[in-house]
C-alpha cells in the first residue's frame, strides 16, 4: 500500500469509530472512561490526525462492543491497492 491511501485509511477508521459511538448515545468523555484513552486522543482518532496504534483500536473496539473489524474495514476481498490478488507478486521497481 502507498502512503496515498493512509489519511484516508485514518479518516475511514474515524469515521466508523464517531458513528459507532454515536450510536450508543457515548461522548467522546465517555468512550475515554471505558477505554483509559483520553477524550483528547479519542478526538484526534476520530478526526484522523493521530493514527492509531492497533492496541488502542482494540481498547476501543471493545468498549464500543464492535469487532475491530468493523473499525478498520472490509478486508474480505483481500486485493492489494493495486487491485491485484495478494499472489500477483509486487512491484518493487520504485525502490531500486
Amino acid at each position: 500500500m502507498n502512503d496515498d491511501n493512509w489519511p484516508q485509511i485514518l479518516i475511514d477508521v474515524g469515521q466508523r469509530i464517531r458513528q459507532a459511538r454515536r450510536d450508543q448515545n457515548l461522548r467522546l468523555t465517555d468512550l475515554a472512561l471505558l477505554t483509559g484513552i483520553s477524550a483528547p486522543a479519542l478526538s484526534l482518532i476520530e478526526t484522523a490526525k493521530r493514527d492509531a496504534r492497533l492496541t488502542s483500536l482494540a481498547r476501543i473496539a471493545s468498549a464500543l462492543r464492535v469487532p475491530l473489524s468493523d473499525l478498520v474495514g472490509d478486508s474480505g476481498g483481500r486485493e492489494n491497492s493495486s487491485g491485484g490478488k495478494p499472489d500477483s507478486g509486487y512491484d518493487l521497481s520504485e525502490y531500486v
